[in-house]
């Protein structure tokens, strides 16, 4: 048997992958986050399957659970949101299964800053403006960040932003930030990505708390910065589809006599 770990995407049933979808369909045990996890996601599973909600599970009941069915032979789609490399509690779940000698593999997903980005229509990465993206988070009652990970330190790239688990940390977020980015940097806080009451607020770090304070958001919302967030600025165009630039697959032009 295998435990599949699988990313579901940031919501929307549509956005799984076909590999995921058919691993769901195929697997006779389903262990789903069923707080970010669509019932409709796993809803794919066959008649009979036993289909399990982690959401009030502990790290011990869910490897119990993979042990039972490794005992019985049983595949397991381990079903979590959005891409399990990122912030998805999977490498525990996997350390656990390395020292049991369960084998695993993993499907990847839609990370919910790609989905963000495709519902706003939006490249995060603009030409000499900002070419990098920094996927990061906040401490406040989770574990601490690493040592130079903090906002102050990222923040000094100047790079987009996604900064995830943190729409109750805005005050602290603006704090460390304005002196880097400035007062006036677009921030877009994307809520729910995916689902069907997803919505996204537009501001600045100036005034992007005050604004999800009104709107009541506190859980379930990813925060970009970054000044490749604003609306109809004026930048180059890449050199990729440049007539003058040539590459292996758009060589030089010879010139006509």
């Amino acid at each position: 048997m295998t435990v599949h770990f699988i990313g579901a995407g940031p919501g929307d049933p549509d956005l799984i992958t076909v590999r995921g979808l058919k691993l769901i369909m195929t697997c006779p045990v389903c262990l789903y986050a069923g707080s970010l996890v669509p019932e409709r996601v796993v809803a794919a599973a066959p008649e009979g399957a036993r289909v399990l909600d982690t959401a009030s599970m502990t790290l011990d009941e869910i490897v119990a659970a993979m042990e039972d069915a490794h005992s019985r032979g049983l595949d397991v789609a381990r079903v979590h949101s959005g891409d399990p490399s990122i912030y998805g509690a999977t490498a525990e779940q996997m350390r656990r299964l390395d020292a049991l000698g369960i084998p695993y593999d993993v499907t990847p997903g839609v990370p919910a800053f790609a989905a963000a980005a495709a519902a706003l229509k939006m490249e995060l990465t603009i030409p000499e403006v900002a070419q990098t993206v920094i996927v990061t988070r906040t401490a406040m009652k989770s574990s601490a960040m690493p040592e130079g990970e903090d906002l102050a330190t990222l923040g000094r790239s100047r790079a987009t932003l996604a900064i995830h688990l943190s729409i109750r940390n805005l005050r602290e977020i603006e704090r460390q930030l304005a002196p880097l980015y400035g007062a006036d940097c677009p921030v877009v806080v994307a809520y729910r990505v995916g689902w069907p009451d997803e919505a996204f607020l537009h501001g600045t770090l100036a005034d992007i708390a005050e604004k999800v304070r009104a709107a009541k958001l506190t859980r379930t919302a990813l925060i970009f910065v970054g000044r490749a967030l604003e609306p109809g600025r004026t930048f180059r165009d890449s050199a990729l589809y440049d007539a003058d630039h040539v590459h292996v697959l758009r060589p030089k032009k010879k010139a006509k006599d």
